[in-house]
This record gives C-alpha cells, structure tokens and sequence, in this order.
C-alpha cells in the first residue's frame, strides 16, 4: 500500500504539475525567516504542498509593452495551479487530514492576497518552495529553480498530514547572482540593490500607481538563469 506522500507525489504527476514538493512547516519556524507563517493560519500544521508551472516565454519576451499579455498568462497559471491544488487537497482530505490551499502571491481577478506595502503574503510560497528543495533565493528575491529559473508560479496546500518533506539547498542564494545584477539595473523604480536589499514599497507604488494593477516582470524577463 501506497503511503500519502507516494500517493500525492504520483498524482500530481498524473496533473502535469512541473514542480512539485513538500515543506517541513517547522521550517517556518526558524528564527531566520522574517515572513508571515502558516502556523497563524493552521495552527495544525505540518507540512506545505508546494505546486508549480512556468511562465510562458512568449508572455515576457514582449515586456514591457505586453504587461497586460503577461499579466493574463499569470491569471491563466493560477487557474491551472488552482485545479490541481484542489485535486490534491481532495486526496489529502480523503486520507482523514485537513487540506487547505494557499493562493498564488499577489493580485488575482481583482483579489489582492498580500500586504499592499510589503508585498509579503499570508503565507510565502517562495520559501516553502525553498523549504522543499525546489529552488535558491535570486537577488530579485525570486525562487530561482534549476529549470525554469525565477520564471515559476506557485501555489501551496496547507495540511496537518505528517507528509516526506524535502530537503532546501545548502546555499539560500543563488550563486549565479553575485556576478550579474541584471535585475538590479533594469528595475524602473530602483527597488533592488546588488547587495540583496529590496524596496518593496517602491515596487509596489510601481504596480499599483503607474501600471495601474499590472505586474512588471522585468526582473525576471532580464534574469539568465
């Protein structure tokens, strides 16, 4: 007999997830992590389902002038993360434990899902995905994964089932970043530094006031990783 984490491990090979992992949700506890926790929204928790899907080349290749192709290829990998979320949190659920699914970060069908100032999330995606071994910190404070590189959606499920987790890379930055700074000179506003300091006020005034609610993408449209 299968265990759960066999079972949701194949399923979501069954869904076509691109990337999938398991985060230890002790891992949210340490002291290092700065960020909203999933324990103040399932105090029960021990494990975060870590799903993703790429980007779409084409969506970013014609940034900035296609913000608004780019930010409906979000909202189309969202729907995606969002079915198979829901599959595997029914699973989850049909094994006796309580699932719950952690949407993608940021502004989805007019629903804005993180703090309008910091950006931070309820929950953060990007580190449970590190959490999982699916990835490094960019200097563009995006999940750098060996496929894909930053240019990845996520989206989680909570869930009280002991599950296998993941094991994060021993680095937490990407080692690729501290000759470049692409990202740091094309931001429009000035929100990065090269030495990895981010000014999420500024980025966020950008989205919300200039470009009217759009993402910006540049960042991860510059990365070469």
């Amino acid at each position: 007999m299968r265990s759960l984490s066999e079972e949701l491990r194949r399923a979501a090979g069954d869904l076509e997830v691109s990337l999938y992992g398991v985060a230890d949700a002790k891992g949210f506890l340490s002291p290092e992590y700065q960020g909203n926790r999933p324990q103040d929204v399932m105090p029960s928790v021990r494990s975060v389902v870590v799903l993703g899907v790429p980007l779409l080349r084409g969506s970013m290749d014609a940034l900035p002038k296609g913000r608004a192709e780019y930010h409906n290829s979000l909202l189309a990998a969202t729907v995606t993360l969002r079915y198979m979320s829901f599959q595997l949190a029914k699973r989850i659920e049909d094994a006796e434990y309580l699932a719950s699914i952690v949407p993608a970060e940021g502004s989805e069908f007019g629903i804005w899902y993180a703090d309008r100032e910091t950006l931070r999330a309820d929950v953060s995606l990007r580190y449970a995905a590190y959490l999982a071994g699916l990835g490094r910190y960019g200097l563009n404070h995006s999940l750098v994964t060996e496929k894909y590189g930053p240019r990845v959606r996520f989206m989680g499920i909570l869930t009280d089932a002991p599950l296998e987790p993941g094991v994060p890379a021993s680095d937490f930055a990407h080692e690729g970043c501290s000759s470049c700074g692409r990202c740091v000179d094309i931001c429009p506003v000035g929100a990065l530094e090269k030495d990895g300091t981010i000014h999420r006020e500024k980025c966020a005034q950008y989205m919300f006031g200039e470009l009217g609610g759009l993402r910006c993408g540049l960042c991860l449209k510059t990365c070469p990783l």
